[in-house]
């Protein structure tokens, strides 16, 4: 039984080191059942409209309640008013409702959906409910992983609400868009697995766009990215995200993610 264990594991983790844990979107593929991951997410965005840069921390808690359902809760702090302050938070499931494997492959289909609660002043065009708006957002995530890359493409309706108590959705901006994203990863170390305790390192690129479906306004963005998996259980992600287009009102578009991801597997049965 334990052979059968560690035989498992390691086909895991070379699905994990072959780059299906992308810094901005999911792929469709979910953290393994009875695990629990903690994820300190931050990012620092150059202001468009004034001096300064927007500092976002995300402290979030993922947990694996069986192999097909992913659930997980968000926190926002930023200090858009010049202070840390605690903004909202936001609640996440993903179920996977479709599977196919072969030997150095495999296809996973999946749906999600998110809510967030938002108090911030609204300052931008964009829909953006993890971190700026109070909304909802449901979507399909596809991913596909080929040896040590990994493909993943996802679209998604977002609307967004008020940002109660005080800041009610603009009447002149559209609260309703259509996301879309598509995200390359590839293992580019170890070239061979002979242990568990190597340290993965992937590159990887995410394209991420948004249209507002009243107006058709629009923007897309690329985000290059490096990851680092220690010890199969920690993970540091360092990326910068590029507006290549917009034709919106973005407050701050560009800017560097630093997330820092610790996974506990086997936590509940």
């Amino acid at each position: 039984m334990r052979k059968l264990s560690i035989i498992f594991t390691l086909f895991l983790l070379q699905g994990l080191a072959a780059q299906e844990l992308f810094v901005v979107t999911d792929p469709a593929s979910n953290v393994p059942a009875g695990s629990l991951g903690i994820r300190l997410g931050q990012s620092i965005f150059k202001e468009q409209m004034k001096s300064g840069y927007s500092y976002h921390l995300m402290p979030e808690v993922t947990w694996g309640a069986n192999k097909n359902l992913m659930l997980r809760t968000s926190m926002f702090v930023s200090n858009r008013n010049s202070q840390l302050v605690t903004e909202g938070g936001s609640l996440y499931a993903k179920y996977r409702f479709f599977s196919t494997d072969d030997l150095n492959s495999h296809f996973r289909l999946a749906a999600f959906g998110r809510y967030s609660f938002n108090n911030a002043d609204i300052h931008q065009e964009t829909i953006e409910i993890m971190g700026h708006n109070t909304g909802f957002e449901t979507g399909i995530v596809a991913t596909k992983l080929i040896k040590k890359v990994a493909i993943s493409s996802s679209v998604s309706f977002e609307k967004a609400l008020d940002n109660k108590p005080n800041y009610p959705f603009p009447s002149t901006q559209g609260d309703h868009a259509t996301n879309y994203s598509l995200s390359f990863g590839k293992l580019m170390y170890p070239k061979k697995y002979t242990n568990f305790k190597q340290t993965n390192i992937n590159l990887m690129v995410e394209f991420i766009g948004q249209t507002i479906n009243e107006n058709g306004k629009s923007y897309l963005d690329a985000v290059p990215a490096i990851q680092f998996i220690i010890q199969s259980q920690a993970r540091i992600d360092i990326a910068y995200r590029h507006e290549l287009y917009s034709s919106m009102l973005r407050s701050a578009p560009n800017g560097i993610y630093l997330n820092l991801e610790y996974t506990f597997f086997n936590i509940t049965k």
